[in-house]
């Protein structure tokens, strides 16, 4: 009975030694298997190790905790896994969050070097090669780094330090493998040279799903002051010698925020074949003087949003070509230039119809024009339908609202042949200001092909000139009129011409 007693004493204490060991971090057994100590910088951790191994050893079992290079992790302790130190390796299997692997461990992605081909991640141009010194060629850095991102599984970043990059014609094509974002924080510029190419851009962004260029006030400067002498667009017609500053073609669920075109030798931003894209905090600046710079061209698109632009242009400040459709223009300042114009159109054959364009709630200073819609005479038959111009004031604009259905620029239209435009559901609403011309309001429909359901409505234009307050004059249309209606509608009959 007492070497009972005395075997039960023993054994308890045995247990309480060894329970005062596991909580004092102890190893029970210094062997290699199943030890819970870490090993030293560069060994190697034997299968079924419960700690991780320090920075530098390769990890082979399955560890429960991270610990720090040197620390003992008792054999099997609970709670949750801490963090591992920086640039520890987990072992394959760890169970908790995974700690970062070596490159190319499988089954756990690790960061991959900046140009590394077929992984997402952020890739900076200087890096690249790029210098950002506005003398050094750095076209091929921009190629180099667009490819990596673009053939990333994931998503990927292109970042542009702050500087002044030459670049030649650089196309950003698609598509990708994953969605990628231009985060730009310096500045493209082009070569001053002036080059004959037909139908091409300086900077491309084509068939792209789920971009963002994100510009932070980034400039593409196209250094056209010697292209604008060199262009002869007005007297020959020929207007697509030259390279447009900014082309999106094919883009889809893709977003445009704060960039600026500056001096482009032709149109500043071309957006043709797109499908809900975003633009946002637009700048155009260049001088009344540079020819043929509408300042941005939408066709042949679907669902664009033009949120906030400040433009200053030779040209429209926005164009609408053909295939335009639910298109919203708002908070735009324009001027100087010629105004925001749907068209022209019937200029060419099979041009699809422009269908729900809704221009609102912006500032046109000193234009040319206000806001018109263009077509050619003698055209093929078109359509356009369901245009709204609301919440639009004025300031000195010559004819702040025109439908010009006679539109012939150059030499070259067949006056005097109707236009086969078709213009229908068209509300010019709650345009006030001041206007530079004596006709506020002119509306030239088309003889052959009427317009219908042209509709006023709150119209108030002031003009202050010698030749008295202004009129508004009409040709082939009956518009519907409601609200207040200054200058009062159709008191002359217009006559084309400017």
């Amino acid at each position: 009975m007492v070497g009972l007693r005395r075997a039960k004493t023993v054994l308890l204490v045995l247990v309480v030694v060894i329970a005062s060991t596991i909580a004092n971090g102890a190893p029970l057994d210094p062997g290699p298997k199943g030890s819970g100590a870490a090993a030293p910088v560069g060994a190697t951790v034997p299968g079924g190790a419960n700690a991780a191994a320090p920075a530098g050893a390769t990890g082979t079992g399955g560890a429960n905790a991270a610990a720090p290079a040197g620390a003992t992790v008792p054999a099997g302790a609970k709670g949750s896994p801490a963090a591992a130190p920086v640039g520890a390796t987990a072992p394959a299997g760890a169970v908790g969050v995974p700690a970062a692997a070596p490159a190319g461990a499988v089954g756990v992605p690790a960061a991959a070097p900046a140009g590394a081909v077929g992984v997402a991640g952020s890739l900076d141009v200087k890096a690249a090669g790029a210098k950002g010194d506005g003398t050094t060629d750095d076209t091929a850095a921009f190629v180099a780094a667009w490819k990596t991102a673009c053939e990333a599984a994931g998503p990927s970043t292109i970042t542009v330090p702050k500087g002044d990059y030459l670049v030649n014609d650089l196309e950003f094509l698609g598509p990708c493998k994953g969605p990628v974002t231009l985060e730009m924080n310096g500045n493209l510029k082009a070569p001053t040279t002036v080059d004959a190419k037909p139908n091409c851009g300086w900077i491309d962004f084509t068939n792209l799903v789920d971009f963002t260029l994100n510009g932070n006030g980034a400039i593409f400067d196209g250094q056209g002051s010697l292209a604008w002498k060199a262009n002869d667009c007005a007297k020959t017609g020929k207007c697509n010698s030259l390279p447009i500053n900014v082309r999106f073609t094919g883009l889809t669920n893709s977003k445009i925020i704060g960039i600026t075109s500056t001096n482009s030798k032709l149109f500043h931003m071309n957006i043709l074949n797109c499908k809900n894209v975003t633009l946002e905090n637009i700048g155009i600046d260049a001088p009344p003087e540079s020819l043929n710079t509408d300042g941005i061209h939408i066709g042949r698109s679907n669902g664009v949003n033009l949120i906030g632009a400040k433009i200053k242009t030779g040209d429209d400040c926005v164009s609408i070509g053909d295939g335009t459709e639910n298109l919203i223009v708002e908070n735009v300042e324009c001027g100087p230039g010629h105004g925001i114009a749907v068209g022209s159109l019937g200029r060419y054959p099979n041009e699809q119809p422009v269908r729900g364009v809704t221009v609102r709630k912006s500032l046109i200073k000193n234009t040319s024009n206000g806001v018109r819609i263009k077509t050619w005479p003698g055209s093929p038959p078109g359509i356009a339908s369901n245009i709204i111009f609301e919440d639009i004031t004025m300031d000195n604009v010559s004819t702040p609202i025109l439908i010009d259905q006679e539109y012939c620029p150059y030499a070259d239209c067949k006056a005097g042949v109707p236009s086969k435009v078709k213009l229908s559901d068209v509300t010019f609403k709650n345009i006030k200001g001041t206007s530079a011309t004596k006709i506020a309001v002119k509306l030239i429909c088309s003889i052959g092909t009427p317009c219908t359901n042209v509709a006023l409505a709150d119209i108030n234009l002031v003009h202050n000139g010698v030749e008295g307050p202004a009129v508004g004059a009409c040709a082939n249309v009956q518009p519907v009129l409601t609200g207040q209606m200054l200058p009062p509608a159709c008191t002359e009959i217009a006559k084309p011409g400017p």
